[in-house]
């Protein structure tokens, strides 16, 4: 219930604020699982999009941020779990794919920083990893503007990919390579006609 509250507030927030408009939520099945792949341009990125999205969604996030009490009291209840950077967190990986054997969504940032596909930063295979293992579709999602009050910001969700070929408990990492580089082609196509 507070979830759910949290999250009409934050869409009416970003409705009035930042004037989102989605674009291809029908690319998004009911009851299907998928890991959400999307740009990282904000703070904002993750409760924006869990607001305008119209399923449930789960959010892996850096653990840093779950130092606070309260923040990481509010994550719990907003489906947000932690994940350490720059190594194997085994404890997300089960959390993830827990997620995704209950076909929900599992939303995850690529680029790891944000804009680190603009300042030509090393992508890592982690989201790669996670495709790998599960092999279930991957939805690639642009966010287009910048969040500024009153400043129109466009979500497209882009059609799924299928990597299922490649499921596997010990992905290779030429493989891993191939499907990282996939998802970011995927996320920086779509919505060429939309930018503001």
């Amino acid at each position: 219930m507070l979830r759910g509250f949290i999250k009409f507030c934050m869409k009416i927030f970003s409705l009035i604020v930042f004037r989102v408009k989605t674009i291809g939520q029908e690319n998004i099945e009911k009851g299907k699982p998928y890991i959400m792949c999307a740009n990282h341009r904000s703070n904002w990125d993750a409760p924006i999009l869990v607001a305008s999205t119209h399923r449930k969604v789960y959010v892996m996030a850096k653990a840093e941020l779950f130092v606070n009490g309260f923040i990481k009291w509010l994550a719990k209840k907003c489906c947000i779990f932690p994940v350490k950077r720059g190594k194997q967190d085994i404890e997300a990986i089960k959390t993830s794919l827990k997620i995704l054997n209950e076909n929900e969504i599992l939303m995850i940032f690529p680029e790891g920083t944000r804009n680190g596909y603009e300042k030509r930063g090393k992508l890592q295979n982690g989201t790669a990893y996670m495709v790998a293992r599960s092999g279930v579709p991957v939805i690639p999602v642009r966010i287009i503007g910048e969040f500024k009050p009153f400043h129109k910001i466009i979500i497209e969700y882009g059609k799924p990919l299928d990597f299922s070929n490649y499921q596997s408990k010990k992905p290779e990492k030429e493989n891993l390579d191939m499907i990282t580089e996939k998802i970011t082609q995927a996320i920086f196509k779509i919505g060429e006609k939309n930018k503001i």
